[in-house]
């Protein structure tokens, strides 16, 4: 053993506390099956520590380490400053207990556990980084806190464990502006208002990293306080100079921290297998005990297994067995024979399901050529099936001979057919409608399907993002192979049918055994987070659907948008004539910079704001503001329209049309939005204007071939009816049971005006409330919106509260339920999580509007969810299909003679969609219209 800790020594020193929470925010809520205790966090942070240990397995290997935790939140900065991390949230309950647990494990693990009363976890790391240094050895401290950065330097770094980043000198002065030496005075300057060091007032870290670096340290600064030429920054130092001692004081980190052992006593030890068993077996961490047992050569201690009815190992107990192996690319397997696919085939009818992923040649799944499809039954176990690798794997201009070696795609897609279309066998992927489609087109339709996309925005939408790379590397602790690596960047981008075999095979069979691990993770997680029904009736089976709609597409009239690209054209250089003459010369309209310096230079319009660049700001919101005084802006406001209409849609559409179908498809992503609304990409259709004709006329390029007619149905003002029923208003609950104009009702409700001959205006402010209401709309948007004084816009708002009290009581409720829950609700079930809610500063009212919003919004978007999934039973056998889903409306293309059959029974659908799962008590209505194009359809 060691004596004495000195120069050849590496000692790490890791940052629990940032672990723990790391692993309490990174997995869904855990609790031990045998009593109910919340594991979730113990769970991750062992996984945690099992993955530390077995990379410093080799390479440059600590010779000691120790876990450095904090003892509790009151330490020698609360006596000197009492107000010290007031700010800090209380704990989350089922996280508290489960602290002592992480100081267990550690123990369990042999790794040195340590915490000292009065002290933070930062001083104890700071103490002994200094000895370590001082006797010659050196230090990696494994944290991303900022507050650490003023240990770097002299053979002390810190390494990133969520990047995997090393930082240095370097990368402390890219953050701080000052090297590491001073980042204490620039913290005691910039404060925190995270931890409430007070600071200066008004100075920033930019602001402070400047100063010390011309007055070279903070007590000269403070000396030199009234030399400052800037006023604001004199006044700061100089009035608050003991506060910002004081701020130093509460960031310097303590070296002098009492220790009560030595640098040698942490030196690296082997856990003891009896003991780490022991533990983990308690904790009912069973997967990790067998990843454990595995590494340390010993067998696991017993415990009964237990399958949940889809067949897939309970996760309920601890890490997810989708991490119990490692990922080897070496045991990928690539399928070059008949004979080799058939072994897979028949392990794929014995396990009753596969992981599946096609490698295509874009992301265009109307276009793209299937290159190679991956398999994977058992976790650490896939494969990869090339078919469409071409020669000159380097070179885009290679060869168009396929590389020896693959199977014919015929002969795979004939032997994967009965497997694929065989309802016995669950089809898993990631992002399941992308490879439908690639798959639709070669004759193949692949049902059931599982989705693991769709399995995490059920359970997370508002948490994380649902992409493949995003949930390995959160759930599974793996960063996949990045497509970059293999395809390259710029100019010299390849496609993936030009990337050699050997390396798609690890690339390709990654992706299906990371999708089977998810899988694997997920799918039990479903019930436990009470949105099985949500996945089961609202995600997966909207999947085929809307392959089926996206492979349809619609068709689009070249000659049309032409027509209206010259016509917007000529429009746009009439409009550039006026602005001209109103400006008094020519300049770039395009150009936010001649059009900031026109309007408040040379002009001198009200209300000039310089940005960081030193340019004016001309959005939207500056042009519009300014249209009441002057014509220019109003102007330049409609050639934006135009210049956005064009470039977006006139002329972009036109490269979208498919040369093969003649008809644009969209793409529609069911993730895309947290309150479950679908986007589209690629081109988005759902965002062309509606409210100008300029606008309404683009649809008229959406036209329906010969003998066929657009139909179009649309919810009536869908949202504000979900309100009312959310909310219980009685009077506005009456008026849609009766029929009437609902906006025309609100204002008589508010203005005490008849509904007899009522001035449209009256009514046009009442419309703009109900809708700005659901939006959270303030004062001060809707002043803008109705081009009126901001306290007359405010007494609206105010007098809507009084008359439908019921509207502020619902958005209070929802407010607290989100901030005791995380999370609101559909009507339906669907979690959409708010993480902001409980946020402090600017963001705090986007996080409540937004929780305000969702449930009636992510509501209405289930209710057409439900619509689209049952409208192709109910319109099965008319000539007719549907084609694109706009946010309320369904848009579909049918045969002239089926259309009197198609209005009333997809008409049904869709207001009887809420019924059984939700009954509404306001009537859902549905609009139809008909025409040659979409636009005399709406």
């Amino acid at each position: 053993m060691t004596t004495t800790f000195g120069k050849g020594h590496h000692l790490h020193l890791i940052d629990g506390s940032a672990y723990i929470f790391r692993a309490y925010h990174a997995l869904p809520p855990l609790t031990r099956k045998s009593d109910g205790l919340p594991v979730g966090a113990v769970a991750g942070f062992c996984n945690i520590l099992f993955r530390y240990l077995e990379r410093n397995k080799s390479g440059d290997a600590p010779t000691h380490v120790a876990v450095i935790f904090d003892h509790s939140s009151k330490t020698f900065r609360n006596d000197i400053y009492p107000a010290y991390k007031a700010n800090r949230p209380e704990l989350p309950e089922d996280l508290r207990p489960q602290f002592p647990l992480t100081r267990e494990a550690t123990r369990a693990f042999n790794i040195a556990c340590i915490e000292t009363e009065g002290y933070e976890a930062d001083d104890i790391i700071a103490s002994l980084s200094c000895k370590a240094r001082d006797a010659g050895g050196a230090v990696t401290i494994i944290s991303s806190d900022k507050d650490l950065m003023q240990l770097i330097g002299d053979g002390v770094n810190m390494l990133d464990p969520m990047k995997n980043k090393l930082i240095g000198p370097d990368e402390v002065f890219e953050k701080f502006g000052v090297a590491p030496n001073r980042v204490v005075d620039v913290q005691s300057l910039a404060g925190d208002s995270v931890d409430n060091v007070p600071g200066a007032p008004g100075i920033g870290i930019k602001t402070a990293a400047l100063l010390i670096q011309e007055y070279g340290d903070l007590e000269t600064l403070l000396a030199r306080a009234g030399e400052i030429k800037q006023p604001k920054r004199r006044e700061a130092l100089v009035d608050n100079a003991e506060q910002i001692r004081i701020s130093k004081r509460l960031v310097q980190l303590d070296c002098d921290t009492p220790l009560d052992f030595t640098l040698d006593s942490l030196e690296v030890r082997q856990p003891e297998p009896d003991i780490l068993m022991g533990f983990l077996n308690a904790m009912e961490f069973r997967t990790l005990t067998q990843r454990v047992a595995n590494s340390l050569k010993v067998a696991p201690p017993p415990a009964p297994a237990m399958v949940v009815a889809t067949g897939t190992p309970d996760a309920d107990a601890g890490a997810a067995p989708a991490a119990a192996l490692p990922f080897d690319h070496a045991s990928y397997e690539c399928v070059r024979d008949a004979d080799a696919l058939a072994a897979w085939i028949a392990l794929i009818r014995e396990r009753g399901h596969v992981a599946i992923d096609t490698e295509t040649t874009s992301l265009d799944e109307m276009r793209a050529e299937l290159v190679g499809i991956s398999l994977c039954v058992v976790a650490g176990r896939a494969c990869y099936i090339p078919v469409g690798h071409k020669q000159g794997g380097g070179d885009l201009f290679g060869s168009t001979d396929l590389m020896p070696g693959q199977m014919l795609l015929a002969e795979v897609l004939a032997l994967l057919k009965p497997v694929l279309e065989d309802d016995a066998i669950l089809k898993i992927g990631q992002n399941m409608k992308y490879d439908a489609k690639i798959f639709a087109r070669h004759g193949v339709t692949v049902a059931p399907l599982d989705d693991t996309m769709l399995m995490s925005y059920a359970m997370h939408a508002g948490l994380n993002a649902h992409g493949m790379d995003a949930l390995s590397d959160k759930y599974l602790g793996h960063s996949p192979i990045p497509i970059k690596q293999l395809l390259g960047s710029g100019k010299g981008q390849i496609t993936f049918d030009r990337v050699p075999i050997d390396e798609a095979v690890k690339y390709a069979a990654e992706d299906a055994d990371i999708t089977l691990r998810l899988w694997e993770l997920f799918k039990p997680q479903l019930h436990r987070a009470r949105v099985t029904t949500v996945y089961e009736t609202l995600e997966r089976p909207l999947v085929p659907v809307l392959a089926a709609m996206e492979m349809a597409g619609v068709q689009v009239d070249r000659d049309t948008l032409s027509r209206m690209s010259n016509a917007f054209a000529q429009k746009m250089a009439g409009l550039e004539d006026e602005i001209y003459q109103l400006a008094g010369e020519r300049f770039n309209v395009g150009s936010p910079k001649q059009l900031g310096e026109i309007l408040f230079d040379k002009m001198s319009l009200p209300g000039g704001e310089k940005g960081k660049t030193g340019a004016y700001a001309t959005g939207a919101d500056v042009l519009e503001d300014l249209a009441t005084e002057h014509e220019l802006p109003g102007r330049v406001l409609d050639w934006r329209q135009l210049a956005k209409l064009k470039s977006t849609y006139t002329d972009a559409l036109q490269d979208h049309i498919n040369p093969e179908t003649g008809r644009v498809h969209t793409s529609y992503s069911l993730t895309g939005a947290v309150t479950g609304r679908l986007s589209s990409t690629d081109p988005n259709l759902q965002n062309i204007p509606v409210r100008t004709e300029e606008g309404r006329r683009i649809r008229e390029a959406f036209v329906a071939p010969k003998g066929r007619v657009i139909v179009s149905l649309d919810y009536s003002q869908i949202e504000l009816r979900i309100l009312a029923h959310v909310a219980d208003l009685p009077a506005m609950k009456q008026a849609f049971l009766d029929g009437h104009d609902i906006h025309a009702m609100t204002a008589s409700e508010m203005f005490n005006v008849p509904l007899e001959g009522m001035d449209p205006m009256i009514r046009r402010q009442a419309k703009a409330i109900n809708f700005g209401v659901i939006y959270g709309i303030s004062g001060f948007g809707l002043a803008r919106n109705l081009r009126i004084p901001r306290a007359e816009a405010q007494g609206f708002i105010d007098r809507y509260f009084e008359r439908f009290p019921g509207i502020r009581e619902y958005m209070n409720d929802t407010i607290a339920f989100a901030k005791e829950h995380g999370h609101v609700q559909t009507l339906f079930g669907r979690k959409i999580h708010t993480p902001e809610i409980n946020a402090k500063g600017p963001g705090a009212g986007f996080a409540k509007r937004a929780a305000i919003n969702a449930p009636i919004q992510g509501t209405a978007a289930d209710v057409i969810r439900r619509a689209m999934i049952r409208m192709p039973a109910a319109i099965a056998g008319m000539d007719a299909k549907m084609l694109l889903q706009v946010h309320d409306e369904l848009l579909f293309e049918v045969a002239e003679d089926a259309v009197d059959a198609l209005i009333p029974a997809a008409r049904a659908i869709m207001e009887g969609a809420a019924a059984p799962a939700v009954h509404l008590s306001v009537p859902l209505v549905v609009d139809a219209g008909r025409g040659a194009n979409w636009a005399q359809a709406h």
